[in-house]
């Protein structure tokens, strides 16, 4: 409570319970829409059982983009409604679809009980949650932006900038201590649904808070006066004028501001339990740490924008976060899981196959089998966290891999039966299991030597990087275009950078880390667009924080 009130100083009190409920709500929304992410892994095997674990690994995750995949689209047609006939309706829209969706996802049968039907369905609601969050941010962000003082537009938004961290932060809390109540055993078979249930009660709190609320007095005068848009989306995007400053905001703000965003909050959560192997009740600890000790951040860089501008500031998000995310997650591997790098330094692996053998390990739809020596043969190590280099051999060879220096036989399983290739896969697996457990491979991090403090310090970092290109951008949207089309003009760029160029990044890095056999190899897709938007950015987008943001035309 006490932080709306510093927000809202010097407002009327309608306009302070305008903001509260804006921010808690989108608090809340948020907080629904990452308890997916979070529980990705459990998710995985509850749904798509039916697929390899790696495989199944990636359809979840891709069932996690989903969500982002329609957000646009839930831009483009909540914010149409926001600019033609208000926000408080919308927002009651929203915040309705999202909250019912969460909950029925408690309540979802899994693989094992209804078959396919379970990840259609539950594909089907992530695309629900993502239509309505495409609708919630740019009216969040334009209702504060619109009610705050003309010097204080970035200090103001920067609150509403917190609502997702601060979602994040409640769905690990809440996650955290159910594990805690009854066990790690009991919430991996059925416990993980009682932070989707409890969500019904937030919805209950948000939905009675959101009915209380008066028409934004912004929109209430614009329609008062007849300057209301009759067409927000031939305005927006029909017009070269309006439509080429949509194009630059996406390539040369968001696009860069979500990748960051998604490797410090998701990417690294995924890395901690999925590649080093950190069990998930320590990684969301330390994540929660983190964000603890970096949300502060997003307060600090939107009121610096207000000196300084907004530009600069997401500008030098994107470089720094380019130029160092190879060290610092080099620097996750050496405090989270020792044995594991020195495992990578001193025993390195190398798979000799027949590269017209070598498929790209990437099966969404968990239908196509991988049978081939070379295919069998990395998905294992992949499944292992096991770092490999890949050698051709000539046409016909099977794929062998060398540990340190024993080398491992393949087997191809394209012409076997059922049975036959489930024996030969078991008497692999152990063979490669023990090889690389010889090796110094380990099988999961050892809690007594993670070395906490460091950890935290990283995955901090990583959330400073956030706060940078996160804390000023919803003022430097709203001000990027006039007040009679700013919901859904600045709603479509920012929910195609985060929608599609965030939402794909955890999908995209481990299917990447599976076709090279770099852990690290990943990387590259958020260091790639993070400079693509730097050099965009820099050169063709102005600065913003002196615009009148309440002019109709621009």
């Amino acid at each position: 409570m006490a932080t709306v009130h510093k927000i809202a100083r010097g407002i009327t009190r309608e306009e302070r319970k305008v903001i509260f409920a804006s921010s808690l709500g989108t608090v809340f929304e948020w907080y629904d829409f990452y308890l997916y992410g979070s529980l990705a892994a459990i998710i995985a095997k509850q749904f798509f059982s039916g697929t390899d674990p790696n495989t199944g690994f990636i359809f979840a995750l891709l069932a996690f983009a989903a969500g982002f995949i329609v957000r646009p689209f839930g831009a483009i047609v909540f914010g149409r409604l926001g600019d033609m006939i208000g926000r408080k309706y919308t927002f009651l829209i929203t915040i309705l679809i999202m909250g019912l969706s969460t909950f029925i996802v408690g309540i979802l049968p899994s693989y094992e009980t209804i078959g396919l039907s379970a990840p259609v369905v539950l594909i089907s609601l992530r695309i629900l949650q993502g239509l309505a969050l495409g609708g919630e941010y740019g009216g969040a962000a334009t209702y504060v932006a619109e009610h705050a003082p003309n010097d204080k537009r970035g200090s103001f938004t920067s609150w509403i900038q917190t609502t997702a961290t601060l979602g994040l932060f409640l769905s690990l809390i809440v996650i955290q201590l159910t594990r805690m109540a009854i066990g790690e055993a009991a919430f991996a078979d059925w416990g993980w649904r009682i932070p989707f249930l409890v969500s019904i009660f937030l919805l209950m709190v948000s939905g009675w808070i959101r009915l209380s609320m008066n028409e934004s007095p912004a929109f209430a005068r614009m329609k008062a006066q007849g300057k209301t848009s009759k067409a927000p989306l031939t305005e927006s995007f029909g017009r070269w004028k309006n439509l080429k400053i949509v194009i630059l905001a996406l390539f040369g703000l968001t696009a860069g501001q979500a990748v960051v965003w998604y490797t410090g909050q998701f990417y690294a959560l995924f890395f901690l339990t999925q590649t080093l192997k950190v069990d998930g009740q320590t990684a969301n600890f330390l994540i929660a740490g983190s964000l603890l000790l970096g949300t502060p951040f997003f307060i600090v860089f939107g009121a610096l924008s207000d000196k300084i501008g907004r530009k600069m500031i997401i500008m030098a998000g994107c470089l720094v976060a380019a130029l160092t995310y190879f060290p610092i997650f080099g620097g996750l591997t050496h405090y989270a899981n020792p044995a594991l790098e020195a495992a990578l330094k001193n025993a390195p692996v190398v798979v000799t196959a027949d590269p017209e053998r070598c498929q790209f390990l990437f099966n969404p739809t968990g239908t196509k089998k991988f049978t081939s020596s070379c295919d069998i043969a990395r998905t294992v190590l992949a499944n292992s966290s096991v770092a490999y280099a890949s050698v051709d051999a000539p046409a016909g060879t099977l794929a062998s891999i060398k540990i340190g220096d024993k080398v491992i036989q393949g087997y191809d399983a394209s012409n076997l039966s059922k049975d036959e290739a489930s024996v030969k896969d078991k008497a692999f697996k152990k063979e490669l299991g023990e090889a690389i457990k010889e090796a110094g491979y380990p099988t999961k991090a050892d809690p007594a030597n993670i070395n906490y403090p460091m950890v935290i310090i990283l995955l901090t970092i990583l959330v400073i990087y956030v706060t940078m290109v996160y804390g000023p951008i919803a003022a430097m949207l709203v001000e990027l275009f006039p007040t009679r089309i700013r919901y859904t003009s600045m709603s479509l760029p920012y929910h195609i950078g985060n929608g599609w160029f965030g939402g794909f990044l955890p999908a995209t890095a481990f299917a990447l880390v599976s076709y090279k056999g770099d852990i690290y190899f990943g990387l590259w897709y958020p260091i790639g667009v993070a400079a693509m938007t730097f050099v965009i950015g820099m050169l063709f987008l102005r600065e913003t924080k002196d615009i009148d943001i309440y002019a109709t035309e621009r």
